[in-house]
């Protein structure tokens, strides 16, 4: 497969239909740009870029849900992809074999879960904070004009420290206001930059994770 002849829009991204080799079953749309492209031709697994996230990202890299490719092709105006693959387990989120579960006029999902989404994404949590961590690791590489996250890292430590230190002490005048909204808002932004100060150490949340492991006694 030629990837210079796939027409990219001009978000240089391009419509992907993942479809099922075995049953024919169309699965999902996502979409890929040039380079999630490649690393799905090469890795033989499909690759995809994130809109709102605005990264590539792996099917099944949190469920275990990969999709094995077996074959690519392009419609006759290369501005869409069709992917075959091997679907290993539920190809939706919601815990159904295809994203395209409901018909139109029905408000009831027509189609039955396979896997119990609550086990499967269990781990959603460690999961939100690796993608956050992933972004800001991102600013920290590629500096991006009006970013906070980028601010942060330019200023320094003495400047991310000093926002540690302020969300910390908004976080204790939230508790002691007993004010649940205001803890959460005030909680996350500690989080926030707590990542970002690990993010300035080169520390990762897993590496964080393994040693809270350690404190379960």
């Amino acid at each position: 497969m030629n990837i210079e002849q796939i027409k990219f829009d001009k978000q240089g991204l391009v419509p992907a239909i993942i479809q099922d080799a075995r049953t024919n079953t169309v699965l999902m749309l996502a979409y890929m740009n040039q380079e999630a492209l490649k690393k799905t031709v090469e890795t033989k697994v499909t690759w995809f870029y994130s809109r709102s996230r605005a990264r590539l990202w792996q099917k099944g890299e949190t469920s275990g849900h990969v999709q094995k490719v077996q074959e690519i092709y392009y419609d006759c105006d290369a501005d869409a992809i069709l992917v075959k693959v091997d679907q290993t387990g539920a190809a939706c989120h919601e815990g159904t074999f295809s994203c395209f579960s409901r018909k139109i006029a029905e408000t009831d999902i027509s189609a039955d879960k396979i896997v119990d989404v609550s086990k499967v994404y269990g781990q959603s949590a460690a999961a939100i904070l690796h993608e956050l961590y992933d972004v800001i690791a991102d600013r920290k590489q590629n500096p991006k004009e009006g970013s906070y996250t980028t601010y942060l890292f330019t200023k320094g430590q003495d400047k991310i420290l000093k926002k540690v230190g302020e969300e910390s002490a908004e976080t204790i005048i939230a508790s002691k206001n007993n004010n649940k909204a205001e803890i959460l808002y005030e909680m996350a932004d500690l989080w926030y930059h707590c990542l970002v100060l690990l993010s300035y150490h080169n520390i990762t949340p897993s590496e964080l994770l393994t040693e809270l492991q350690e404190r379960r006694k």
